[in-house]
């Protein structure tokens, strides 16, 4: 079944508010996103979730750079999921590699039973595995609820449509999520070529000196806009199949 959904990527309550008033259907809450994301402080964790009805999901990732994770990393991501829980997160999104670039299967799934009941994403680690078939497979072996790709690609245009495959592949077993350089310029572009209606993004632009308030007034209007443009093509779909 197609799923119509829209996930915004917030490093701040006033975008996890913004995200709410644009009419998102969920956040991803994380910190140092220019840097690709790490794990929110507990403080802003609780703060966002207690801002907004939404699900907020947590990125549990204890650095920047690759996905390959020490015994003491993996120790504290295990620490930093308890505090989402405490937190009053809905979830996380998390991802362990193996040093070849494959899924690590074992660690991953230790990570999402200690999540439960939480709900669990697997992140982008995802797109930079060498076979994105074999990914997908391991993937869904860890138990994961969701999962979050750029199709393997820099960015989710480009992976469009390998995303639509990826999507067959799965054959419902598992939500796929575009995401990863979503603009609204494109969005359009990527819904049609991956056929996919569960996006991804932080829809980010440049602001200038503009005021918090003032930013996070046109972050509201770009989720609108965004959620509208996905709403259109989900509509315009289902409108050609009857």
């Amino acid at each position: 079944m197609t799923t119509l959904f829209f996930e915004l990527c917030a490093e701040s309550v006033e975008a996890a508010i913004a995200a709410q008033v644009g009419g998102a259907d969920r956040i991803e809450l994380c910190s140092d996103l220019a840097h690709g994301g790490i794990t929110p402080d507990r403080a802003l964790t609780a703060a966002s979730a207690a801002a907004v009805s939404l699900p907020v999901f947590v990125l549990i990732r204890p650095r920047s750079g690759s996905f390959v994770f020490s015994s003491a990393e993996f120790n504290l991501m295990l620490q930093q999921i308890e505090e989402a829980k405490r937190a009053g997160a809905a979830g996380v999104a998390t991802g362990v590699l193996l040093p070849d670039g494959r899924i690590d299967i074992e660690r991953t799934r230790m990570l999402i039973e200690h999540a439960r009941p939480m709900k669990t994403t697997f992140h982008r680690a995802f797109d930079e595995t060498p076979d994105l078939c074999e990914a997908l497979e391991s993937v869904i072996a860890t138990g994961a609820d969701s999962l979050l790709t750029s199709g393997g690609a820099d960015e989710v245009l480009r992976g469009a449509e390998s995303i639509g495959s990826l999507v067959r592949m799965a054959r419902g077993r598992i939500h796929i999520i575009a995401g990863g350089g979503l603009r609204l310029a494109t969005l359009t572009q990527v819904v049609r070529r991956s056929g996919n209606f569960s996006l991804h993004g932080s829809l980010t632009r440049k602001n200038g000196h503009r005021s918090m308030q003032a930013v996070q007034a046109l972050l509201e209007a770009d989720v609108r806009e965004a959620v509208r443009l996905l709403r259109r093509e989900y509509d315009e779909r289902i409108t050609a199949a009857v």
